[in-house]
């Protein structure tokens, strides 16, 4: 048996891989997205999303990406991993996110497809959208300078392609380093810890999802783990998940208390 049956949860409530079903309507997360709709709706160009590690980045970026309709948009996302990318591997990343299907090595010919695929997609009454997760990965100021050359890709009363940036704040120190495109900034967003009350419906919304029947943390104990995780989602995710197993070894009938959750978070180094 494990913590799932123990508690009667249907799946795991606090899974720390971004899905979006598991999507909290906190105010913060739905001004944002009501934000980033419009600056999809509105080809505005570039839109900016910042907060710090495990404030919801990502899972904002996959739900806004679900709730594009395919027949209105051409979107997608695309994740940068690591630091050490160059223009060139940029822009043939977008080409086939976009769906340009010959990918040239020449830069002039790879733009000259990329833009025949985004006038194409323009004729099918589509919108092309780009989202980047871990955007600061995007360091070097040629990268910056693509982004705003795909910026000035427009025909006369319509803009051909939205970026949707979503990155930690290194990310504004990026784009500040070129003015130009600091100036293209139409739209930003900033992601911050949940407030005690978010914290406490998050936890308990998450919980719902995944089949609880009852009352599984006391109050006092999502006060707690609000406290250890200072508001961020991810940590609230990892000390919950914990609690859960840890609940179960103990063998723990619910609702688990707050010192369940002080032994956590010293078991996980955060007290």
């Amino acid at each position: 048996m494990d913590y799932l049956s123990y508690y009667n949860l249907k799946s795991e409530p606090f899974s720390i891989i971004p899905m979006s079903k598991f999507y909290y309507h906190s105010s913060e997360h739905d001004v944002a997205m009501e934000r980033l709709t419009y600056a999809v709706e509105a080809s505005k160009g570039l839109a900016v999303v910042i907060g710090d590690i495990g404030t919801g980045k990502t899972m904002l970026a996959r739900r806004l990406l679900d709730t594009l309709p395919e027949d209105k948009y051409e979107a997608s996302l695309l994740v940068i991993v690591h630091s050490d990318v160059d223009s060139k591997w940029f822009l043939k990343k977008i080409a086939l996110q976009l769906g340009v299907e010959s990918i040239s090595d020449d830069k002039v010919s790879l733009l000259s497809a990329l833009l025949e695929r985004l006038i194409a997609i323009s004729e099918e009454g589509k919108k092309a959208v780009i989202l980047i997760d871990e955007a600061q990965m995007l360091k070097k100021p040629d990268l910056m300078e693509e982004i705003r050359g795909l910026l000035n890709v427009e025909l006369p009363e319509e803009k051909l392609l939205t970026f949707i940036l979503f990155g930690m704040p290194e990310l504004e120190e990026s784009i500040s380093s070129d003015p130009p495109l600091a100036q293209r900034v139409a739209v930003k967003c900033r992601l911050r810890p949940f407030d005690i009350e978010t914290a406490v419906g998050y936890v308990r919304h998450r919980l719902s999802l995944a089949g609880a029947d009852g009352e599984i943390f006391s109050e006092d104990a999502i006060r707690k783990v609000h406290i250890f995780s200072k508001g961020i989602p991810r940590l609230i995710n990892v000390i919950c998940d914990n609690a859960l197993f840890e609940g179960y070894l103990r063998k723990l009938k619910p609702p688990l208390g707050a010192d369940l959750i002080e032994d956590v978070a010293e078991d996980l180094g955060i007290k």
